[in-house]
This record gives structure tokens, sequence and C-alpha cells, in this order.
């Protein structure tokens, strides 16, 4: 509950940054620098260093009960805000050359006021990447003791801070962009503040430490290695397209920035929910040594992904011009900005499934402190994604980015099961391939539904706000009750859901 809450009012701020800024100038300038602390938090907390530090929590947790659980926290603690602040303080002093290297279009351009803008941004949302990576630590921690509504539910800190400087602040700022910038370094000390009581009651609310032989730390950072190259493979890709969409028409990063965030709507309430409950899960079976239980989760987490992600996949393909209007085109945005949008979000759309597969995928191999194997696809996954995206730039533009990384992720999917199926034996058996074509035959109902309700596409630009709510609120409601309807039709029940 607390994800789709953080989603939803995601939804709501990019809402409200499109109607009090639009597309293009400083929203591209805040944007790009707004993804370098995030890049970086998603190597060094939520994405490498809770793969390998989660397998190894559950160990010692097995192993040595709260006391190894306190002493593990006090020194990888230590250890990891040592290296956040060297980092974060490198990035403050460095920002100029930062900003030329994540948005060398600008300076291309010679819109040395953008550049500037930039640089200004990541100076002040540099801070932000402490905070939240050690908040990332203490929502690790909270998974491993089965508590992820609080971990799920911090995110919404963030969202509400946006909003409220957005609203409330913009007018304090010259230029009013700068009100996002501290409303995230706000959120990030916030969210940080937040996860401590939860995690005093667990009694593992701890003093760091700073050690350089405790063997924690050690297998951790041995793990980290290989996964920091995983991780920052699919954060490399990303960058990419921000550094080739900076070299593109005025507004392109805000094109794919919008058409992004819809897509990581399902992908978050869908995919990584489902992957946090899924690592800790498999973390345990494994080192239980129950190979079968360890098959059974992957099923069931890929039959619901299927279940949810399919559908999801195809309504945000069908009707990505009506979201996008519905939702952003109002205030500072123009109708040329919703259509360059929804092109870009039916390139996504096409890979959200293999994304929301790479998440529970993924798991099967961190859980069991396997790093190697995801790193390799990961990286033929990136240089696959270059290839399609200096492929595709030319001819398609910022699209030809969304579909070059929707590409890559159905080759980084694929990869992942074929070598599950080598290592662990685990196979898409006769049921998930029914349960399949009986969601793809629900999701081919709905779509005609669909298009029996779907307005001519002037009616979007044309129409009031509350016209386009009406009529697109109407379909996502016939949408789901007639694919609700098709699966149960098909054969599908709720205990071909349960775990």
């Amino acid at each position: 509950m607390g994800t789709l809450s953080s989603r939803v009012l995601g939804l709501v701020r990019d809402v409200v940054i499109g109607h009090i800024f639009g597309a293009g100038g400083q929203v591209d300038a805040f944007l790009i620098a707004f993804k370098i602390p995030n890049f970086l938090r998603r190597l060094f907390a939520e994405g490498a260093f809770s793969q390998a530090f989660i397998p190894v929590l559950a160990e010692v947790k097995k192993e040595s009960g709260l006391s190894g659980v306190r002493d593990l926290m006090a020194h990888i603690s230590a250890w990891l805000g040592l290296w956040l602040l060297l980092v974060t303080t490198l990035l403050i002093v460095l920002a100029p050359y930062v900003a030329i290297i994540f948005a060398p279009g600008f300076w291309y351009h010679g819109d040395l006021v953008k550049l500037a803008q930039t640089t200004a941004t990541i100076r002040l949302v540099s801070p932000y990447l402490f905070f939240i990576s050690m908040t990332a630590l203490c929502g690790a921690v909270l998974n491993t003791y089965g508590n992820f509504a609080i971990p799920a539910f911090t995110p919404v800190l963030l969202n509400v801070c946006l909003i409220f400087f957005a609203v409330f602040g913009s007018s304090w700022f010259e230029p009013p962009i700068q009100s996002l910038a501290i409303a995230v370094l706000v959120a990030g000390l916030a969210q940080l503040l937040f996860q401590q009581p939860s995690l005093y009651r667990l009694n593992v609310f701890v003093r760091p430490k700073l050690s350089f032989q405790h063997d924690g730390v050690r297998k951790v950072a041995r793990l980290m290695v290989p996964a920091l190259l995983g991780v920052s493979v699919s954060q490399i890709n990303l960058l990419l397209d921000t550094v080739l969409a900076s070299l593109l028409v005025d507004g392109s990063v805000s094109w794919l920035y919008y058409s992004d965030r819809l897509s990581e709507l399902p992908l978050g309430v869908i995919g990584i929910a489902i992957a946090t409950v899924v690592l800790p899960v498999l973390s345990n079976t494994h080192m239980a040594q129950d190979s079968d239980q360890f098959r059974a989760t992957l099923g069931w987490a890929i039959k619901l992904v299927v279940f949810l992600g399919l559908p999801a996949s195809a309504a945000l393909f069908y009707l990505s011009e009506p979201l996008i209007a519905t939702i952003f085109y109002h205030g500072e945005m123009d109708f040329h900005s919703v259509e360059m949008s929804s092109l870009s979000l039916r390139a996504y759309s096409l890979g959200l499934l293999a994304f929301m597969l790479i998440k529970v995928l993924a798991p099967g191999f961190y859980s069991r402190q396997e790093m190697k194997t995801p790193v390799k696809i990961a990286i033929w996954s990136m240089i696959l994604n270059m290839v399609f995206n200096l492929m595709l730039v030319y001819w398609l533009k910022h699209v030809g980015l969304a579909l070059a990384t929707a590409l890559s992720a159905w080759f980084n999917a694929g990869a992942l099961y074929w070598f599950l199926r080598r290592d662990m034996k685990f196979y898409v058996g006769r049921d998930i391939r029914a349960f399949l074509l009986r969601v793809l035959l629900a999701c081919a109902v709905m779509i005609g539904f669909l298009y029996l309700l779907l307005p001519a596409p002037l009616f979007w630009q044309t129409q009031s706000i509350y016209a386009r709510v009406y009529a697109v609120s109407g379909m996502v409601c016939v949408g789901i009750c007639v694919y609700f309807a098709a699966v149960w039709a098909f054969g599908i029940r709720f205990h071909h859901l349960k775990r």
C-alpha cells in the first residue's frame, strides 16, 4: 500500500511540475541535475549495496542473531557513510565538470544559462545522495525483519516535499525551479529520520564503528563489486539516454522524463513491490537449502508479474496519448509536448513487462550471493542498448532512445531466465505457459473494448480537463472490469496467484 501511495503521489508530483514549469528549459536542467544523485544512490544504496547486503544480513541474522546484526549494522553504516560523504563532497566541488559530462548538449549548443543552472542545482541536491543512501540501508534491515510498510511508505515524503515547494516555494527563488532542489534536500533528511524509530524498536539502532577487519563488511564489499558493475550498467543506459537527449531539440529530456515517469508507475507498484518481497524470501529459502521452495517462489513471482504487468503494458501503449493529455496537458504544457511524450511512452511500454521480469529474476541470483552472471548479462545489455541508441536516435529521435531501452530490457530478461534454467533447473512449465496464454487473451478482449470507447484524436486537444478526466477514468474503469471478467472467464482463479 505504501508503494502504491508513493507512486500515485509521484505522478501527482510530476503533474504539478509539468503544470507550473512545463517542458524544456529550466525543467531539463533540474531533471539532469537530479538524475546524478539518483544514479549514484542506485549504485551505492538501493542497487548494488542492497543486493549484496541483504543476503549477508540474512546469513548473519540466522547464525548470530540480534548481536550479530547489531555488530554488522555498526560497521557497515560507518563504511557506507564514509564513502557517501567523500562522493558527495566531490560532486559539490566538481559540479561544473559533472554538468558538462551529463549534459554535453547544453555546452554543445552554447546554452550557458542552462549549463550554469544545472551546475547550481547539482550542488544543491548532492547531499541528497548521503541521506537517501543511508535511508536505503535502514530500509534493507527493516525488509529483512519483515517490515515492508515503512520503507515502502518512505518515498512519499519526497513527493510531498516536491509538491509543497513547487506550489508554495517557486515564488521564493530565482530561478523558480531552484525550489525543487531545496525540496529534494529537505526530503532526503526527512526520509532518513522517518525510519529511525522503527530501527530503534527492533533494537538495531547502533552507533557506527569503523574497522578495517570486519568480516561482514569485507563480505558485503566483495559481493558488491560485481553487483556494482551490474547495476551501473542499467543506470549508465539511462544516463546515456539523457546525454543523447540533451543533444536533441529543446524539451527532449522532459519528454522522456514524463513518459518514463508514467511507465514507472506500474513498474513500481507491481515489479519493484514484488521484488522487494521476493529477495528476502529467496535468501531465506536458499539458507534453508529448500530448492523446491526457491523455484516455487520464482514461479509465483513471474505469474503475478504477468497477471498484473501485461495488461498494464497493453493499456499504456494503447492509451498513451489520452493518458499524457489528461495528466499533463494544462498550465505551461503545450500539446506538442503531449504528442512527443506519448510517442516515447509507447516505446517504453513495449519493455515494461521485461523490466518487471528483471526485477523478479535477478534476485534469483542475488539471493544465492551469485553476482557474476547477472553482471555479465547486464554488460551485454548495456552494449546492446548503446548500439540500439546509435541506430535509432537518428531516425526516431527521443523515441528511438526509449525503444532501445525496451529492446535491451527484453534481452536482459531472456538471458536471466536462460541462466536460471541452466543453473537452478528453473523452468517456465506448462502451467505458467497456459496462464500466460489466458492473460494474453484477456488483454486482447480488454483492448477490443477500449477500441470501441476511444474518442477521436482531436478530442484530447480541444476538450476541457474535466472532459478528458471523465473520458480516461471511464475507459480505465471499463478496461479493469473487462480484464478481470475475461481472466475469470478463461479460468484464472485467486488460488492461482497465491504463493
